[in-house]
């Protein structure tokens, strides 16, 4: 669990309506779920719409292993006696915080059966180790995200759990935008950012390659760092974009050649 007071707004480039569509999901008091590929900016936006609302923020990155009772709370003991102690969800309930839930898809199915009653009109959290009901503050807002393209039909969220959300798709953002994103974000000249996103787009655009994940913005944004801080532009896109994608030799070996004609 992660909670954050953001006193610096962190840099964020509004790509359409995704700041109204937020405002208005709080305002009527529904829960939004952000979905789209790895590294295109989810958490960030969260991050942002914290900072301008100043609201706190409650990070969970969610993984095969989270359960309601990480969420909910616990009785542990302390000393001689045994007390209670609040999960991040019953925190973000009493606090009227913002609760993200990173990558939702990966959590256990009693995750989902445990934030069904915030997700509709009752916005209540039933604490059952403890037999109580808690109505959530009116500040609180519970936002999930996910990547619908990853090990598809394997980690994907049911219908009917998408259904208790409004939803929003991110993807990644035109060559102008994307290269203005990693120019702000790490301070390398535009020429270069330009060659970096033509890179993550080549690299993109070759679905045959099979590749699990593909470019995000964030690896560009990595490899612009190592280039700023005088790493070789061709190792720092061998070792901040190529070799994260994957392990096979022959593939690494194939897209190095692509990119050392753009870079």
């Amino acid at each position: 669990m992660e909670t954050k007071s953001l006193e610096v707004a962190p840099y964020y480039r509004i790509i359409s309506q995704e700041v109204e569509i937020f405002n208005h999901c709080l305002y009527n008091k529904l829960p939004l779920l952000l979905k789209g590929p790895t590294g295109c900016g989810k958490t960030r936006f969260v991050e942002y719409m914290s900072n301008q609302l100043d609201c706190s923020l409650i990070t969970v990155s969610c993984h095969e292993e989270t359960t309601a009772t990480d969420l909910i709370g616990r009785f542990i003991i302390k000393g001689a006696e045994t007390i209670w102690m609040d999960g991040p969800l019953t925190i973000a309930v009493k606090q009227g915080a913002i609760l993200y839930l990173d990558e939702i898809a990966e959590a256990r199915p009693d995750v989902i059966v445990a934030i069904h009653s915030l997700t509709d009109h009752r916005r209540e959290l039933f604490i059952d180790k403890l037999g109580i009901k808690l109505k959530a503050n009116e500040k609180f807002q519970l936002i999930a995200s996910y990547n619908p393209g990853y090990q598809k039909g394997f980690k994907e969220l049911k219908p009917s759990t998408r259904q208790r959300f409004v939803a929003h798709t991110f993807s990644y953002p035109s060559e102008a935008i994307e290269t203005e994103i990693i120019v702000n974000e790490t301070k390398i000249d535009e020429a270069t950012a330009k060659k970096l996103v033509k890179i993550g787009q080549k690299i993109r655009n070759l679905k045959e390659l099979g590749l699990t994940e593909t470019v995000s913005t964030r690896l560009l944004v990595d490899a612009a760092k190592l280039i700023v801080t005088g790493l070789s532009k061709r190792l720092a896109v061998k070792v901040a974009i190529i070799e994260p994608l994957t392990d096979d030799t022959e593939i690494i070996d194939a897209l190095s050649d692509v990119c050392n004609l753009l870079i």
